[in-house]
């Protein structure tokens, strides 16, 4: 597998841009030079993050979600 990630990448299985081979290898996601944990969601060439609320989820069960704009940069992390 090669080491370029794709421009977009989601963690929700039903997203068209979900790939559980490349999210299992371990993603890191820069965002405005901080390090986020919490990135359901990503696009490099639109530069936006959608970061998790916390806990909380809507009434399907899905991570509430706040979409924010922003330099992005995406890295696989080494062990």
């Amino acid at each position: 597998m090669s080491d370029t990630l794709p421009d977009r990448l989601s963690v929700d299985p039903s997203s068209p841009f979900h790939d559980e081979a490349l999210l299992a290898r371990g993603i890191g996601i820069r965002f405005k030079g901080e390090e986020k944990t919490n990135v359901e969601e990503y696009c490099i060439s639109e530069g936006w993050v959608r970061l998790a609320l916390g806990n909380r989820v809507d009434r399907k069960g899905k991570a509430l979600t706040v979409k924010l704009q922003g330099p992005v940069e995406a890295f696989i992390k080494t062990e």
